[in-house]
Order: structure tokens, then C-alpha cells, then sequence
């Protein structure tokens, strides 16, 4: 594996953490809360964002408006059943989703979440470093390198890695603030 292509798989890793991290609820209304809503759509998961306009037209309010009128109990259905935590309003032709405020007990718990992505993001990066280091060392093995490139590029593997690890810290600090903020 080479440093390049480590980089990129943490690059992905980061930006997979960051859209992980868009779908928590922070008390403003946000269409990234909707992202993972799949609607059976004529028999095929849908993603809602391919079949409506989502929009926020306040800080409390998400108005999703279907492309196609007949989908409107589909995708009220979709998100009742999804874990968004939001009870959808269907008046004929827009889809209404009300953000309550959050209690302090349910932003301990988003911030709990929070970390667990956060986690999982950098269990990811250590799997890359993993998968790096072992690609070195088979070359070292195999005479492709010699000893001082290998443990020179390892160090360089555990600098990117130390990098996107930051990063990850800096995303979940933001979050935090984000959730806890009033």
C-alpha cells in the first residue's frame, strides 16, 4: 500500500465520520437528519432526497415536498418507521417534521452517539495503518525495500494516521459543542 492511497482511505474515512456525524439532531432543524431515510419506492429502496425537495424553512421546521404526490404516504411511512425520532405531519401535499427542543438528557445521549462515530472513524484509520504496515513490512520481506525506507515510511504512516485521528477529535469537539449548545 502505498502512502498516497492511505491517505485517501483516510481522507474517506474522515469525510464518512463528518456525514455520520450531519445525521445527529442538534435542536435546529437540518435536511442531513433525513439522509438515511430510504423509502420503498415502486419496490426499490429509495433515498428521500431522489423523491423530494427537503427544505428548512425555520430553525424548527423540515418541509419535505415529493416530486410525485402518489409518494407522499410512502414517504410519511418511511420516516415513521426510520430511527430520525420525528413525527411527520402530512397535509395533502407537503410533508411537515416539527424539531422539538432537546432535553439535557437527550443531548447527553446525542453526544454518546457522537462519540461512538467518532470511535468508529478512528478504528477505521487504525485499520488503514494496520493494512499500511503490513504492506510495508512484506515489502521489507521480499527485498522490494530496505530496512531504514521501511521503518522511514512506517513513521510516515503513523504521522498521517496521528493526522486524521485529529481530525476526527476536532469533528466530535464541533459536534459536542453543536448538541450541547442551547
Amino acid at each position: 500500500m502505498k502512502l498516497d492511497e492511505a491517505q485517501s482511505k483516510m481522507q474517506k474515512t474522515v469525510e464518512a465520520t463528518q456525514q455520520a456525524f450531519n445525521t445527529i439532531r442538534t435542536g435546529r432543524a437540518n435536511s442531513s437528519l433525513l439522509d438515511k431515510v430510504l423509502v420503498e419506492y415502486y419496490g426499490t429502496p429509495t433515498h428521500l432526497k431522489s423523491l423530494a425537495n427537503i427544505t428548512t424553512p425555520d430553525a424548527t421546521t423540515i418541509l419535505i415536498q415529493p416530486y410525485d404526490k402518489s409518494s407522499l404516504n410512502l414517504i410519511e411511512k418511511a420516516i415513521s418507521l426510520s430511527d430520525v425520532g420525528l413525527t411527520p405531519s402530512n397535509d395533502g401535499s407537503v410533508i411537515r417534521l416539527n424539531i422539538p427542543p432537546l432535553t439535557s438528557d437527550r443531548r447527553k445521549e446525542f453526544v454518546k452517539v457522537a462519540a461512538k462515530y467518532a470511535e468508529e472513524g478512528r478504528v477505521g484509520i487504525r485499520n488503514i495503518r494496520r493494512d499500511g504496515i503490513d504492506s510495508i513490512r512484506k515489502q521489507e520481506k521480499a527485498s522490494e525495500i530496505s530496512e531504514d525506507e521501511a521503518k522511514d515510511l512506517q513513521d510516515k504512516l503513523q504521522k498521517l494516521t496521528d493526522k486524521y485521528t485529529a481530525r476526527i477529535n476536532e469533528l466530535l469537539a464541533e459536534k459536542e459543542k453543536d448538541i450541547t449548545t442551547v
